[in-house]
């Protein structure tokens, strides 16, 4: 996706000269001849479409100065170029506080054009990425944070602000990775409960015995290991709203106690005298289809008919693809500057290839694989080379080679010289039977790799790890302590 420019200019001279390099650039240009004009165009539906102004301070009637004024008073934070054939220090001053994110002097080179453009698009993106997380943060999501291209996402958007009307139960259908979270957020965000309690659970992750506990909460003693008391979620999201993730994991023992929760309004914890009541906005999520598990025998017809009232499917990446260079350039600029990298954006092979990959796994692959990308850049531009599994799944996209050097004497190409550097790859989650001298390990050793595995990979739960590795508690607490693993699970 091209960025829009729009050259604001009283000059025709210098309007058709910065319109012929924005397009250059590989930028798609509008003029216009006054600021009246401009204001006129971003206050208008039109002015959605507009990324960066290059905007003339000296005009008549309405000038730079006074356009910016108008503009920041509008709410429109457009990033703005300002020039002038009258650079002097004071009018920088004033263009920079009315909210200019860069200068330039008439006439303007066209590589010192190109930068400040670039700069500017991507000062706009990290801000609207700060801005975005800042909501995310506070619950004050909004559907303009799911800004799409996309005809589907656009019916999905208008199914959605009808539901963020009413407190209806929503179920957001989609693959694994296509935001069903974000658009949950953005439900809240925009209704009633906004700035209220988001609580999210996902249902796939929660220990078949620990699911009762973790939903509705559990009185001190309750069972063992209950050392203190737990409100649960549906108490913790009480006025705000509940975001149940892939509830087709849930177990069946567990959908009844939720069916119950949902039509009476109110929970029993695990050990509780009384029920509590609760007042939630529920939505829920999911990556498989749940009349399939009904069918199956998997899920509860009765339960699945309480959370499908307000049904929506989200479409997978590879079905917006016009999202996906919007997508890419917020990921960059934002990763970019988490990492302290200097990178800029993409190469047109670049954006042309991810535009082009069907991203099975969606959204999600899509910002690690700019993560990994932007991390292995040296250079301010990202291109093919930072993309090689892609690549290679792709036809027309090789990762090109450096030409061999051709020696002047005898005219023919000499290999390049290479190190060949062996790797193995190897599972990290497999465990090595044999020690660093080929020889089998003890079986002692290998135990104590076990559990630490198990330590980490259950983050230090201990019902959890027992449970999985089939050992007692007391047992497991022994072995710690044999091994010396006790502070790796403190």
């Amino acid at each position: 996706m091209t960025t829009t420019v729009l050259i604001v200019d009283d000059d025709p001279v210098q309007r058709r000269l910065l319109e012929a390099m924005v397009r250059r650039f590989g930028h798609e240009a509008r003029v216009v001849e006054s600021g009246q004009e401009a204001l006129a165009l971003m206050r208008g539906p039109d002015g959605e479409e507009v990324d960066v102004l290059v905007l003339d301070l000296v005009m008549p009637e309405l000038d730079g100065l006074g356009l910016l004024e108008a503009l920041r008073g509008s709410g429109i934070d457009t990033p703005v170029i300002v020039q002038t054939a009258h650079g002097s220090i004071e009018t920088v001053v004033q263009a920079m506080r009315a909210g200019a994110v860069d200068f330039v002097v008439k006439p303007v080179g066209a590589e010192r054009l190109q930068v400040s453009i670039a700069n500017a698009v991507r000062v706009d993106q990290l801000e609207d990425e700060i801005r975005r997380m800042k909501r995310r943060a506070s619950g004050t999501m909004t559907f303009k944070d799911l800004a799409s291209r996309s005809a589907d996402m656009a019916r999905v958007v208008r199914l959605a602000e009808r539901a963020a009307k009413s407190s209806i139960p929503v179920l957001i259908e989609g693959e694994s990775g296509v935001g069903k979270e974000v658009l949950a957020r953005a439900i809240q965000g925009s209704g009633d409960r906004r700035g209220k309690p988001f609580v999210t659970v996902n249902c796939g992750a929660i220990p078949e015995n620990l699911v009762e506990s973790t939903l509705f909460g559990h009185e001190k003693g309750a069972f063992t290991g209950a050392t203190e008391r737990h409100v649960g979620k549906f108490v913790e999201a009480n006025g705000g709203t509940l975001f149940l993730d892939e509830i087709g994991e849930l177990p069946l023992d567990a959908q009844v106690k939720l069916l119950r929760a949902i039509q009476e309004g109110e929970v029993d914890p695990v050990g509780g005298k009384k029920s509590v009541r609760v007042d939630i906005r529920l939505i829920s999520a999911t990556n498989k289809s749940l009349l399939d598990l009904v069918k199956q025998g998997r899920f509860r017809e009765d339960l699945y008919y309480r959370l499908n009232v307000f049904p929506m499917t989200l479409p997978p990446l590879r079905a917006r693809r016009e999202d996906i260079p919007d997508l890419v350039r917020s990921f960059v600029a934002r990763i970019a500057a988490e990492e302290g990298k200097r990178v800029r954006g993409l190469s047109r092979e670049a954006m042309d290839l991810l535009v082009r990959y069907d991203w099975p796994g969606n959204v999600r692959q899509l910002e690690n694989a700019i993560f990994r990308a932007v991390v292995l850049c040296d250079d301010d531009e990202l291109g093919l080379d930072e993309f090689p599994q892609i690549a290679a799944q792709m036809d027309g996209f090789d990762v090109r080679i450096p030409p061999a050097p051709v020696f002047a004497e005898t005219g023919t190409a000499q290999a390049p010289l290479r190190e060949v550097v062996r790797v193995e790859v190897r599972d990290p989650n497999a465990v090595g039977l044999l020690d660093e001298d080929g020889q089998l390990r003890t079986l002692e050793s290998l135990e104590a790799e076990v559990i630490r595995f198990a330590l980490k990979h259950y983050r230090g739960h201990m019902s959890e790890v027992s449970r999985r590795l089939g050992i007692g508690r007391s047992t497991l607490y022994r072995k710690l302590k044999e091994f010396g693993l006790e502070e790796e699970a403190a």
